[in-house]
């Protein structure tokens, strides 16, 4: 039997309304021993992909035994379905849409997954929009409670995944997709230590002539640095200032990056 004994949220419900609050309370209503963890209620409304990246960034720095609440649902009471998934070092429930498994990837693997059909699991009045109350939440309470996961519904493999993010590279270049721009305008890009190491130490882009360092100072206030971020990911940052302003990207976006010594 899984030994859970804390749950965590992620979600894009944000903090102006009540939602979070009462995700909370049907989890303390049904494990009033739980723990309950905010990584975010501020994703971006609706963006699965934005949602799936902060999960899967956060999780392996959480304790294990945790159950991973993640609710950015614009199919939610739509024909897609309400899963969870077992891993080695922890559960997650949510929406079947890409959303979880970045995480569970993150987290070991999947070992099982489910839909969650039991009703018995779920509150008794099921909302066709507020699954994160009336679905999610509960289940992965009764999770924490000691509920295995296979009472929860039937299991299933075929899983919803997003697309891969764009990731290229040349003779002395690389692309690679935006995934994430931070609240401090840092850009991070789906590349990591080898594109960076094909790169050398300094590279150009849009423009612009840029170092690479081990971290802001590296460069005067102002100036542009690409660096390695705290995911391991190659990221690009103004020291002080917006690097996504700077260049005029947003998440999605593809950034080539050329090495200078390649670049005529």
């Amino acid at each position: 039997m899984a030994d859970y004994d804390y749950l965590s949220f992620t979600t894009d419900y944000g903090l102006a309304d009540g939602f979070v609050a009462a995700c909370h309370g049907v989890a303390w209503t049904v494990a009033p021993h739980a723990r309950l963890l905010d990584i975010t209620h501020l994703v971006p409304p609706g963006d699965v992909r934005r949602g799936a990246r902060i999960l899967a960034q956060t999780v392996p720095d959480l304790p294990e035994r945790g159950v991973h609440v993640a609710v950015v649902d614009p199919g939610v009471g739509t024909a897609r379905r309400a899963v969870a998934i077992e891993t080695p070092r922890g559960a997650l429930v949510g929406p079947d849409n890409g959303l979880l498994i970045p995480a569970a990837a993150a987290l070991g693997g999947i070992v099982c997954a489910v839909e969650l059909v039991n009703a018995t699991l779920h509150r008794q009045q099921v909302s066709h929009t507020f699954h994160g109350r009336d679905i999610f939440t509960p289940v992965a309470a009764h999770l924490v409670n000691g509920v295995e996961l296979v009472d929860a519904g039937p299991t299933i493999t075929d899983l919803v995944e997003l697309p891969a993010p764009v990731l290229r590279h040349g003779e002395g270049w690389v692309e690679g997709e935006v995934l994430v721009v931070d609240q401090f305008g840092n850009v991070q890009l789906a590349a990591g230590t080898d594109e960076l190491a094909l790169l050398g130490s300094q590279v150009s882009m849009r423009g612009e002539t840029v170092p690479v360092g081990e971290t802001f100072g590296a460069v005067p206030p102002g100036e542009l640095v690409a660096y390695l971020d705290s995911a391991g990911r190659l990221a690009i940052a103004v020291n002080g200032g917006s690097a996504a302003a700077r260049l005029g990207v947003s998440a999605g976006d593809v950034l080539r990056l050329w090495a200078t010594s390649s670049r005529s």
